[in-house]
């Protein structure tokens, strides 16, 4: 069976996490974290949602930001993570591994009739976990 391009199907809220765990490794502005996302998964297609998603982590209490000058164009927003983000990614992350577990015996019971061609990465995460 050919090789298909298949689009990933990303948990609900998926952003979340992603984003936080982006300002736990260094506080950042829109544009740099919506290049940073892609590895992540995110094609980049909806700016809009990745400012909606850090004011609502703001005025959640996850992250916070400041105004920082720029001396090349407009001043800049920097986001960065607060303790109470930093707890809730680890809360989330944990969910994200327990998951990660279900869906391993999913997609290894149905190997039992298709080959999916997976990866050897995703074994290698299964089996960290």
């Amino acid at each position: 069976m050919p090789t298909e391009s298949v689009t990933p199907l990303l948990p609900k809220n998926f952003l979340r996490p992603c984003l936080l765990l982006l300002l736990r490794e260094q506080p950042a502005h829109g544009y740099e974290l919506i290049e940073r996302l892609r590895p992540l998964g995110f094609d980049g297609s909806d700016p809009g949602g990745l400012y909606r998603a850090l004011r609502a982590l703001e005025d959640a209490g996850l992250v916070r930001s400041s105004w920082e000058r720029s001396d090349h164009g407009p001043d800049r927003r920097i986001y960065e993570i607060t303790r109470s983000g930093a707890e809730d990614l680890h809360a989330r992350v944990q969910a994200l591994s327990a998951t990660t577990e279900i869906l391993e015996t999913l997609l290894s019971r149905y190997e039992e009739f298709v080959a999916l061609g997976r990866s050897p990465r995703w074994g290698r995460i299964a089996e960290r976990h």
